[in-house]
């Protein structure tokens, strides 16, 4: 059961901050008013199902997702107070949501019987002439069909730059947030790594953090990556194999936690116990190391490609220390061959969405700033600012499909030790940093110290 949340200072202070924000952004754009709008049911193709519903993140930064349904909106305008209009009609086919009553002291909320009554009521909401924006779902095929009077109004780029650009900074109810979805899903990692060690499969493991976080599969952020052994190398590993296939040898599990809409990405690689598996164990601790160093390089102004390119050159000094390549550090900089063995950016801003939005975006007039073309898949690239939550998640990885080439080109690579290493698939360590002034709140770490 839903556990109320209660008005306070905080949620005052947010509120009224994104009402500020809204307000600027529409101001910009040409728009006196915006209609937010949570979004409909969709259904699998010639089906009567369809997957669970999601409310439009713009929307869940206002009002916790627990309380919106489909058809749901808000309205804000200048010089007034937000206007939420949700439907709560008589239904013994599903459970229909509780009125968020606490958000009463700075929103008008009100409650429509039929989607019809609901409708009526926001059309005549608006001053008559008033330019309203529309920023949801609902307007992303009809903006597809071309442009016109109608369509401009349909997430305008122009307001949806400024407010993503700006997203990117949290307030302090915000924070709070993420901090308990961060202990939501250090203690699903807890109980992931306990399995482990007891030779757990995957899915054993897999159902151990679902228990443990208290959450179902349709509350997960995203979908958990559970990856034993040579699956560790598949980036986004979809499944959880029921049995094990051969010895444990590595656990790489990427998983997080969801609190009133807002995500925790948390990754944690282990190895198996056992002797033969002291190289790989001595990566992961030079791995944990590397990162130590990037989080503490950390500083207001520097750009995050910058930290990525910094990711990449101290990843050369570890696999030449590691002697996993027989030439210089430098040289396995300038050659690209760490790109082998870490194919993805070293992270992204992280609130809302898990890729939260806003990441290449050079400013709130939405002018672009693109990936390196060396990192084409770098989800960030901003100047890191204070307030700024995002996520720090270096990999080594020993995938034959990037490697191989590598090796046709006899590249300085010790393949021996390379070979040996592939059956464990790879390493990724991912901690999600709240930026300061002066230093950074690991939001992650904080969360397992707490338990």
């Amino acid at each position: 059961m839903l556990t109320e949340p209660t008005f306070t200072a905080e949620l005052a202070e947010h509120l009224q901050h994104l009402q500020d924000t809204w307000q600027r952004g529409l101001t910009a754009s040409g728009f006196d008013a915006a209609w937010i709008e949570a979004g409909e049911d969709l259904l699998h193709f010639r089906d009567d199902q369809g997957p669970l519903f999601k409310a439009n993140a713009y929307l869940t930064q206002w009002v916790p997702p627990a309380y919106l349904s489909a058809g749901a909106r808000l309205l804000v305008q200048a010089d007034a107070r937000p206007q939420l209009f949700l439907p709560r009609p008589e239904d013994y086919w599903h459970s229909v949501p509780s009125v968020p009553e606490h958000l009463g002291n700075m929103l008008d909320v009100h409650t429509f019987a039929s989607m019809a009554a609901l409708t009526a009521a926001a059309e005549s909401a608006l001053p008559v002439g008033a330019a309203a924006a529309r920023v949801g779902p609902a307007g992303l095929s009809a903006a597809a069909a071309g442009e016109n009077e109608q369509t401009r109004a349909l997430n305008p780029a122009a307001l949806l730059h400024y407010l993503d650009f700006h997203r990117a900074c949290k307030t302090a109810h915000e924070l709070t947030l993420m901090r308990q979805a961060s202990e939501i899903g250090a203690r699903g990692h807890r109980a992931a790594r306990s399995a482990f060690a007891a030779g757990q499969p995957e899915f054993a493991i897999h159902m151990a953090y679902l228990s443990a976080s208290a959450q179902n599969e349709q509350e997960l952020p995203y979908g958990n990556i559970v990856a034993m052994n040579e699956h560790a190398a598949i980036l986004h590993y979809q499944h959880q194999d029921r049995s094990l296939e051969g010895p444990p040898l590595s656990l790489l599990i990427d998983a997080g936690g969801q609190f009133q809409g807002y995500a925790s990405d948390i990754t944690r690689t282990y190895a198996a116990e056992g002797a033969r598996h002291t190289v790989f164990r001595d990566l992961i601790d030079a791995m944990q190391a590397h990162q130590d160093k990037l989080i503490g390089s950390i500083t207001v102004g520097m750009t995050y490609a910058e930290l990525h390119d910094s990711m990449h050159r101290g990843l050369a000094e570890l696999l030449a220390q590691s002697e996993l390549v027989t030439c210089s550090s430098e040289d396995a900089y300038r050659q690209g061959i760490t790109r082998a063995f870490c194919p993805h950016g070293l992270g992204h801003l992280l609130g809302l969405q898990v890729h939260d939005a806003g990441g290449h975006l050079a400013d709130d007039q939405g002018n672009p700033l693109p990936p390196p073309e060396a990192y084409p898949s770098l989800r960030f690239t901003r100047a890191i600012q204070a307030g700024q939550v995002f996520t720090i998640e270096p990999g080594l990885y020993f995938m034959p499909q990037l490697l191989q080439p590598l090796r046709e080109a006899g590249a300085p690579v010790n393949w021996q030790l390379v070979d040996a290493l592939v059956p464990y698939g790879g390493i990724r360590i991912e901690d999600n940093i709240h930026v300061l002034p002066d230093g950074c709140e690991n939001l992650t770490r904080d969360a397992f110290a707490r338990l």
